[in-house]
């Protein structure tokens, strides 16, 4: 089981991330307000302090092909996690951008609000390398950070037809994780709200605690 973890903000957060055990470490190269946001120079640090330790992701809300390709030029993740809003990048796009950038894996956000979730996850699986399954919110420019679990049955099914692995997410924490990878049978989990440890003031820092207990129950590990 592959346990993707959002979001890094320092280097030494993302290393102490990875000593739990976690497998891709997740970067947010943006200035728009997403939550644990970085500018692109830290986000690079983090990648290039990890190295081959993990699997770096960076997550882009954008739309604007210039904008994704600036920002991986800058951060160089292995991973580009592309959870804009639905129908913001569609599938034709997501081609011209692998052309851009031809050594890049591509992670596809969808947004499980129902039944036609497997329909955009059967499309979209033609020309991505990863799809994750996650819950919108109203309040999140992308899909995703929402807190909230989704229709496991439906992520479920997503399983079962793809021929790509597939993480889910959405609303996962070390209490409710181990139930959904018994339900969905993904091929990775991730992590952010339910793993974060809130800052006075505003903000958060990863609780590794909480990491560390959604790891091993990912994991099967009592």
């Amino acid at each position: 089981m592959r346990i993707q973890i959002y979001t890094m903000q320092t280097i030494d957060e993302a290393l102490a991330v990875i000593a739990l055990g976690v497998d891709h470490i997740g970067v947010t190269p943006s200035n728009i307000g997403l939550p644990g946001e970085v500018d692109y120079e830290t986000a690079r640090a983090i990648v290039d302090a990890v190295g081959n330790s993990a699997v770096c992701v960076a997550l882009s809300v954008e739309s604007n092909l210039d904008s994704i390709e600036t920002m991986v030029q800058e951060v160089r993740p292995d991973i580009l996690q592309l959870c804009g809003l639905e129908n913001m990048l569609l599938p034709d796009a997501i081609v011209s951008l692998r052309d851009r950038l031809p050594n890049l894996a591509i992670m596809q956000a969808v947004s499980v609000a129902g039944p036609d979730a497997l329909n955009v996850a059967l499309v979209y699986q033609e020309v991505a390398d990863y799809l994750i399954l996650d819950t919108q919110s109203p309040d999140i420019v992308g899909i995703g950070a929402s807190g909230e679990i989704h229709d496991w049955n439906i992520s479920r099914e997503i399983v079962r037809q793809v021929r790509i692995p597939v993480i889910l997410a959405g609303g996962l924490s070390p209490e409710n994780v181990a139930e959904a990878i018994r339900i969905v049978q993904p091929w990775g989990v991730d992590s952010l709200t339910h793993t974060n440890r809130l800052l006075q003031g505003g903000g958060f820092r990863k609780d590794l605690d909480c990491i560390r207990q959604f790891v091993m129950a990912a994991k099967g590990i009592p």
